[in-house]
């Protein structure tokens, strides 16, 4: 969505000043340009990135079986469980203080370029965002990104989501009113390694 209406949602950031490039030259081709989606997926400035946020595979420590997600949000860090004590890690956004969640829940529904509908409690807290209670289709400007994993537990849904954004440079912080947030190249390549049914495991902060 518009910058005016991620304000409206107490989402939107300004970018930071650039950060000292210090990343492996091969990410200029992961997060490049992805120009064959149904909407573009521009390419990301790294150098509003810090490069540990940036997806690698790493040495992962877990009682959990492969296959599954495991978000630690204090560290701003999401893993997919590889076999052999491996993982694929990626930086995250998180939860402002107040908004955050954990528990162990499931990826019950994906979704490519999905609609973004706020929650009643958040146009309870803010009235302005009424005219999205339908929901607003996907897109470029939509704050739910390119890609969404939606997390239940049961036959309940959490109302919490792995998602991607359209603000990368807010990737190591908090920000989110609740939601786990990926730039869109990553959360398209965890949504093409994941299928419905994953555990999802959401550490406390």
């Amino acid at each position: 969505m518009g910058s005016g209406l991620l304000a409206l949602g107490g989402c939107v950031t300004r970018p930071p000043q650039s950060l000292a490039p210090a990343w492996d030259p091969s990410y200029e081709r992961i997060y490049g340009a992805i120009d064959t989606e149904p909407f573009p997926v521009p390419a990301v400035d790294l150098e509003q990135i810090d490069p540990q946020f940036l997806r690698r595979e790493v040495d992962y420590s877990t009682p959990q079986p492969a296959g599954t997600i495991v978000v630690d949000p204090g560290q701003r860090f999401l893993y997919l469980v590889r076999p052999g004590g491996r993982a694929i890690r990626y930086g995250i956004g998180v939860g402002r203080e107040g908004f955050g969640w954990n528990g162990t829940a499931r990826v019950a529904r994906k979704a490519q370029w999905p609609t973004w509908t706020p929650p009643s409690q958040m146009i309870k807290r803010q009235p302005e965002l009424r005219e999205y209670a339908s929901g607003m289709p996907g897109g470029p400007d939509n704050p739910l990104g390119a890609r969404a994993l939606y997390l239940y537990q049961g036959d309940r849904d959490t109302l919490y989501r792995i998602h991607g954004t359209i603000e990368p440079w807010t990737i190591g912080h908090a920000v989110s009113s609740g939601c786990i947030r990926l730039i869109d190249q990553d959360v398209i390549d965890l949504y093409g390694r994941v299928p419905v049914g994953t555990k999802v495991v959401v550490l406390k902060a």
